[in-house]
C-alpha cells in the first residue's frame, strides 16, 4: 500500500499517514510482545492489569453501565502480598491489547487456579472489598459494557479459558507451556505449538422480500428473537453452512445470500460469529421448527421489525402477563443484522 493517501493537498496526506502510521505501529508492537517473552516480561513493568476471578471480570458501576479498572503491576504486586499470594503469578496473564502510547494491556484470572474452592471463595469477598468492585459473570454484564470494554473483556476471558482448559499436550499427554504473552502453548515434549482457536458459527436473516424470519430457543429470555445460527461442519463452506442451517432448522431452501459482517463472541466458548442475510423464493416460505432446535420461529413485517429495533425497554412485562417481542441487544451482531435489514429490506444479494 502506498504511503501517500490520494490526491489531497499535503496537510490531508500527512494525516491520513499519521492515522496508518498508529495503527500499524501498534500491530508490530503487540506482535513483538508476542514472540519475545523478554519484551513481553519487560512489557509488565509499564503495563496495565485486568482482572478475572473464574472467568469473571472485576466490575465497578458507574450510574447504568459497568467499568473495568485497570491496576499497575505495583498495586498486582501489593494485593498479591496481601492475600499471601506469590507475585509470580503475574506471568500467567495474558496479553489483550495495547493503547496508542503502547501500554501494553493484560488480564489475570486470580481464582482458576485456586487451591480449594472454599479458599477461593474466601478470597473473592475479600478481593472485592480490597479493590472496591465485585466479579461479575460476562454473560450478565456484556450489554452493559461500552463496546471497546465489551470488546477487551470478551478477548481476556476468552483467551483465559483457552489456557486453563489446554494445558496438556492432545499427543504425549504432558504439560504445555504458554508463552509470555499467552499467545501460544508449547509441548515440551514434542515441540508442538497449540495456538487459541475460536469456532466458526454462521448467523443468519432470511427474508422473502418484504419479512424476514426470527427465531428463538427455549434459553431466550422472554419475547426475544434473533437470526438463525449455528456453527459451522468440518468441510463446509460458508454457504454450505448457511443453507444447512436454515434447511434444518425451519425446512427453507435459501436462493441467494450475501456475506454482512463478522464478530467475535465469548460464548459458550468463543466463537467467530458470520453475518450473513439471506433470501428465499417468494413462494416457497412455509416455516417447518425443528423442534430439537427452536421453540418458535416467525415471519415478521418490516414495521414489526421497526418498532422492536426502537423498543428501550424490552423487559417490561404487559397486562396480559407476556413479554412484548424484542430483538438482541446493540451490541450483538444479530441486532446488526436485523437493522441492516430494516434500513435496507430489499437487498441485492448473491446467488448461494
Amino acid at each position: 500500500m502506498s504511503l501517500y493517501c490520494g490526491i489531497a493537498g499535503r496537510r490531508k496526506s500527512f494525516w491520513c499517514y499519521r492515522l496508518l502510521s498508529t495503527y500499524v505501529t501498534k500491530t508490530r508492537y503487540l506482535f513483538e510482545l508476542k514472540e519475545d517473552d523478554d519484551a513481553c516480561k519487560k512489557a509488565h513493568q509499564t503495563g496495565a492489569f485486568y482482572l478475572f476471578h473464574s472467568l469473571a471480570p472485576l466490575l465497578q458501576k458507574s450510574e447504568h453501565q459497568y467499568l473495568p479498572p485497570k491496576h499497575s503491576r505495583l498495586e498486582l504486586e501489593r494485593l498479591l502480598g496481601k492475600l499471601g499470594q506469590d507475585t509470580q503469578r503475574i506471568e500467567d496473564s495474558v496479553l489483550i491489547g495495547c493503547s496508542e502510547q503502547h501500554e501494553a494491556w493484560f488480564a489475570l484470572d486470580l481464582g482458576i487456579n485456586s487451591s480449594s474452592p472454599l479458599n477461593a471463595s474466601f478470597q473473592k469477598s475479600e478481593m472485592e472489598r480490597e479493590l472496591k468492585g465485585s466479579f461479575i459473570e460476562l454473560r450478565k454484564a456484556l450489554f452493559r459494557l461500552n463496546v471497546k470494554d465489551a470488546s477487551l473483556l470478551s478477548t481476556a476471558q476468552a483467551l483465559l479459558r483457552w489456557h486453563d482448559t489446554h494445558k496438556f499436550c492432545s499427543r504425549s499427554g504432558q504439560p504445555t507451556k504458554k508463552n509470555m504473552a499467552g499467545s501460544k502453548r508449547v509441548c515440551p515434549a514434542n515441540k508442538i505449538i497449540y495456538y487459541p482457536q475460536m469456532a466458526p458459527v454462521v448467523i443468519t436473516l432470511v427474508s422473502d422480500g418484504t419479512r424476514c424470519l426470527l427465531a428463538r430457543q427455549s434459553s431466550f429470555p422472554k419475547g426475544m428473537y434473533s437470526a438463525l445460527a449455528g456453527f459451522c461442519d468440518i468441510g463446509e463452506s460458508l454457504e454450505e453452512a448457511v443453507r444447512r442451517e436454515v434447511a434444518e432448522e425451519v425446512g427453507l431452501e435459501v436462493e441467494r445470500l450475501q456475506y454482512s459482517a463478522s464478530q467475535h463472541w465469548p460464548f459458550p466458548n468463543s466463537s467467530l460469529m458470520i453475518a450473513c442475510q439471506a433470501t428465499v423464493k417468494p413462494g416457497q416460505t412455509e416455516i417447518q421448527v425443528n423442534l430439537r432446535e427452536l421453540e418458535a420461529a416467525a415471519w415478521f413485517s418490516h414495521d414489526e421489525v421497526v418498532t422492536a429495533l426502537r423498543r428501550n425497554d424490552p423487559y417490561t412485562q404487559q397486562q396480559n402477563g407476556t413479554f412484548p417481542f424484542w430483538l438482541p441487544p446493540k451490541l450483538a451482531i444479530a441486532h446488526h443484522l436485523i437493522k441492516e435489514w430494516a434500513e435496507k429490506p430489499t437487498f441485492s444479494i448473491l446467488p448461494a
